[in-house]
């Protein structure tokens, strides 16, 4: 691997300062024993994490034409079932990938072993926790709303505590203890992974506890989607990206058994990646409240996104030149080479999407749902398993069980791809037409919504067919794997290695510039810039790793802030709506009920400049409507309509009422699931005054409410009118409605989009400063 590392043709002068490093670091061999045990745990929980998110995906893919399968429970509805497939494949199959991948390749390439056992044992107990927090709290209702970081307040803090106390410091511990002076770029990918999705977290997490499971973010509206998508797409970028472009860079020159194509490409690779990515997160926001500079921005910086990652896809690929013979021999290098390649294709979709021509098309359909699986299937899911295959032999110490059966896995894999991300792609192409058409008078050729739905359900089908595909290939893997680990010796040798301790290198004032030039008859600059291309000043930094890891903070800190900072400072930023007022005590309480069904899931509030969805739904959404949204609703998918206006359009609580209790009854082709739970389950009004003084603190002026304490009282009463109103309605009796969730629920839909339409009632300067 160092040879890999250290080609691409550098000058004489470097070759001699790496000699001269190299014999400094002689010495006495100091003698060490890897720790494999962790990895073959994590290695583990990433087949079997795998297969339970590919198993919830393929449900909730099918409760999309069969609404029978939510099977009437709130456990097992689409809205709850979503984040967990979601969470299930980013952070447990995903994550224990990169655990794997982090633990096997840092001990080899720093040449020691991990810094301490107990906080690998801790970080792997710690994370297996986590996940299972996360099944047991999202189906329950338990969610902050927030796409990619739905856990509740006291799980965030857990993940910090593991991520950062017991993976970070061991990681960074291992680093200072090495034996090899230089890193290989797969630890500038960690280092860049483990820093950042640290700072993502805990600025994404800051919230007001209001109970154990429950909290408001201290952000809202506008600026709460702004730092929401930095940390949703830098998630991808971070968690999704830089660690298995570590992998990549690890373990495919392993199974290929050649050097890394170019050593100066791997630099800009990741460079640019860690610099630019972290400006692009607001693309996801084009033509809503998020003012248009923004994403505008965000829109520049995704499109220079595309040299970079295809850099490293042709780093990639170009690192097999010389082996492609082995391709047709080897399922782990079949499962590299398309996984690099769905890299490729990922990477030029992302930036294409960011453009807002092709956005306003693309943006809550299902052609995002194949960009992301496109993604997560093919570029992660197709590298965690090569990288499991070329493990197993190693970790087991025995031949892999069955190679038929590892190819078998790719092809049922790769066709359940194609199937699923053709037929979304084809889907939400037709979403996004059906949406915009008009007929030859001028109105929408589809008014009902239901109907763009419905048109979409073959393609629903097919893709839930090669999720099938995909789910059966991770079955295959986790038969393979425990067949080969029963064949695994009955005690492991442990090679002993031996290695030099480093020694410290004497720093010279010519540090960065000593390399001489090649250049002869050339300005200054020319040699000064021909000594900065040789690369030693990389190499350098290379064998400091602290110094390495505070460039990479300060270049993914500096877009961050160019985007948060004046989006805090500067009002004009979000101009406030005098007849925006607070929701009232109930309906808090039914938003916190929306929440937590994941009504977010299927419905945005968002509705664009875009004449087709105000001909739809009504006038296009403002910046000040969100003021008080802790968090913000925008939403980034319709499965159903949008809901920004529902107070104006519907504000019948009847029709509400029958809607949430059987859908199919008020509309046949109807695919929402029925939430008839909430016709029975009783209003905690004890905990509205809580909730009410925890927004309070947040700046919404909620005045009498908080000071003489009337915020439940208040519900109640607003509850019992609109029971009194379903009765006279021809609904069930006042009595038995006027303190269940569904009228709750009935309050906050019949609330949406009315402030626009209402007079002011006060001066709104509360409204400037609860941002």
């Amino acid at each position: 691997m160092r040879k890999g590392e250290a080609s691409g043709g550098r000058s004489a002068a470097l070759k001699s300062a790496h000699a001269e490093e190299h014999a400094a670091d002689s010495g006495p061999l100091e003698q060490f024993v890897y720790d494999d045990k962790i990895v073959r745990m994590f290695a583990f929980a990433t087949v079997l994490w795998g297969v339970v998110a590919f198993l919830v995906g393929v449900l909730i893919a099918l409760q999309l034409t069969f609404p029978a399968l939510n099977l009437g429970l709130p456990y097992t509805s689409f809205g709850r079932l979503r984040p967990l497939h979601t969470n299930a494949a980013i952070f447990a199959f995903a994550g224990n990938a990169i655990f794997a991948a982090v633990y096997y390749s840092t001990q080899r390439l720093c040449k020691a072993r991990m810094f301490s056992d107990v906080l690998s044992k801790l970080h792997f107990w710690g994370w297996q926790f986590i996940i299972v927090c996360a099944v047991l709290t999202l189906p329950s209702g338990f969610t902050q709303g927030k796409e990619y970081a739905e856990l509740e307040w006291p799980i965030d803090i857990l993940i910090a505590v593991v991520w950062v106390g017991f993976f970070g410091v061991n990681f960074f511990g291992t680093l200072v203890r090495r034996r090899e002076r230089h890193m290989y770029v797969a630890l500038w990918f960690y280092i860049a992974t483990i820093v950042t999705v640290a700072m993502l977290h805990v600025f994404n997490s800051l919230v007001i506890p209001v109970g154990l499971l429950k909290s408001y973010p201290v952000y809202a509206g506008v600026q709460d989607a702004l730092i929401q998508w930095w940390y949703g797409h830098n998630a991808v970028a971070f968690f999704l990206t830089t660690p298995f472009l570590g992998l990549m860079y690890y373990f495919l020159p392993k199974a290929a058994e050649r050097p890394v194509f170019s050593y100066r490409l791997s630099i800009i690779h990741f460079w640019s990646l860690v610099f630019i990515y972290i400006w692009a997160g607001p693309h996801h926001l084009h033509y809503t409240a998020l003012p248009s500079w923004a994403s505008t921005l965000g829109m520049l910086f995704s499109v220079m996104l595309w040299m970079p990652s295809w850099g490293g896809m042709i780093n990639g690929l170009l690192t097999l030149r010389g082996a492609w013979h082995k391709v047709t021999q080897d399922p782990v290098l079949k499962f590299f080479v398309v996984g690099v390649t769905f890299y490729g294709m990922s990477t030029f979709e992302g930036p294409m999407l960011s453009i807002k021509l092709v956005n306003s098309l693309s943006h809550y359909t299902d052609w995002t749902i194949a960009h992301v699986h496109a993604g997560a299937l093919g570029w992660n899911g197709f590298i965690a398993f090569g990288m499991i295959y070329w493990l197993l032999p190693r970790l087991f110490q025995t031949e892999l069980w069955s190679k038929k059966l590892a190819n078998a896995h790719f092809w049922l894999g790769t066709i359940g791809i194609l199937m699923y991300i053709l037929a979304i792609y084809a889907a939400g192409i037709t979403q996004g037409l059906m949406w915009r058409a008009f007929d030859a008078h001028g109105n929408l050729a589809f008014p009902d919504f239901v109907e763009t739905v419905t048109q979409l359900f073959p393609f629903y089908l097919i893709r839930a067919g090669g999720g099938l595909l995909f789910l059966t290939g991770g079955l295959l893997c986790m038969l393979n794997f425990v067949m080969t680990w029963k064949n695994r010796p009955a005690k492991y040798e442990e090679p002993v290695h031996s290695a030099p301790a480093l020694r410290p290198i004497p720093v010279t004032a010519g540090e960065f510039s000593g390399e001489s030039s090649r250049l002869h008859a050339n300005t200054n600059l020319g040699h000064r810039g021909d000594r900065f291309l040789q690369g030693a000043w990389h190499r350098r930094l290379e064998g400091r790793p602290i110094k390495f890891m505070v460039w990479v903070l300060i270049a993914v800190a500096i877009g961050g802030l160019v985007e948060a900072v004046p989006m805090f400072l500067v009002r004009s930023n979000v101009p406030t709506i005098a007849s925006v007022t607070p929701y009232t005590p109930l309906e808090l309480a039914g938003r916190d009920i929306y929440i937590a069904e994941g009504c977010y899931n299927c419905h945005s509030q968002m509705i664009r400049p875009i004449f087709s969805e105000v001909k739809r739904y009504g006038d296009y959404s403002k910046p000040g409507e969100f003021v008080y949204d802790h968090p913000f609703q925008w939403g980034s998918r319709r499965i159903g309509p949008d809901l920004a206006r529902e107070g104006v359009i519907n504000p019948n609580s009847l029709w509400h009422y029958n809607h949430f209790n059987d859908p199919r009854a008020v509309n046949p082709s109807s695919v929402m699931p029925s939430f008839s739970w909430l016709l029975h389950d009783r209003i905690n009004f004890a905990q509205i005054q809580t909730r009410v003084r925890a927004m309070a603190m947040l700046g919404v002026p909620y005045g009498r409410m908080v000071e003489e304490g009337v915020a439940q009282a208040e519900a109640e009463i607003q509850a019992a009118s609109i029971a009194l109103e379903i009765e006279q309605a021809g609904g069930p009796p006042f009595t038995e409605t006027r303190d269940k969730k569904v009228i709750a629920l009935i309050a906050y839909m019949k609330r949406l989009g009315t402030d626009l339409t209402k007079e002011p009632a006060a001066p709104a300067e509360a409204s400037a400063d609860a941002q």
